[in-house]
């Protein structure tokens, strides 16, 4: 039986998870068994980059950590070693993870838990494949810019025609004031012409 002190650093570790956790968005669980030096090096460093926190966790103090925080379920995926990538990102440790599974052959996604809620090894894929926030913004500006974007091509186009013809196409601007001209003068033409006949 562990020592009183053994289990008072343990409780203390959980704790300590819990309260490192608790405002995560995203949890992805992964087995990284069997990367290269080198592999492992270049996910944690991307992992950091991206703001995304890393660590390998014994699979009982997993389970006392998300028992802790209310999310129930998770006991199957808790086997075997289990890394745990973390971030107040929804997308990142999903997006970034799953694109290492698929470069490095040993890397298994093991499941998550996304917003609270206990995520299936599909649902993590599926994560990983949304925009991230910045690509979803720059999406909505371009498509509130377009219709603007579309509008200064024509005119550009039909400014380099006109150009390339000489200027013709700017006869229809004049077009209405050459119409109007009859018009104007037709009460000028009556007016002179009534003193005639009287």
């Amino acid at each position: 039986m562990p020592s009183e002190k053994i289990l008072a650093a343990k409780k203390q570790v959980v704790e300590n998870l819990v309260a490192e956790y608790k405002d995560a968005a995203t949890f992805v669980f992964v087995a990284a068994r069997g990367l290269t030096v080198e592999q492992d090096t270049a996910m944690r460093a991307e992992l950091r980059k991206q703001g995304v926190k890393y660590q390998v966790v014994k699979n009982t103090t997993l389970r006392l950590v998300f028992k802790e925080l209310g999310i129930e379920g998770l006991d199957e995926t808790f086997t075997g070693p289990t890394a745990v990538a973390y971030s107040d990102n929804l997308v990142t440790p999903a997006k970034i993870l799953c694109k290492f599974a698929e470069d490095y052959e040993p890397l298994e996604i093991k499941g998550g838990v996304i917003e609270g809620k206990v995520a299936s090894i599909d649902e993590i894929v599926a994560l990983s494949k949304v925009p991230d926030k910045e690509t979803l913004y720059s999406q909505v500006v371009y498509g509130l810019l377009f219709p603007f974007t579309k509008l200064a091509m024509l005119v550009k186009a039909v400014a380099e025609k006109a150009q390339e013809e000489g200027g013709e196409v700017a006869a229809p601007a004049e077009a209405p004031a050459e119409e109007a001209a009859p018009a104007a003068e037709a009460p000028v033409a009556e007016e002179t012409a009534a003193p005639v006949e009287g």
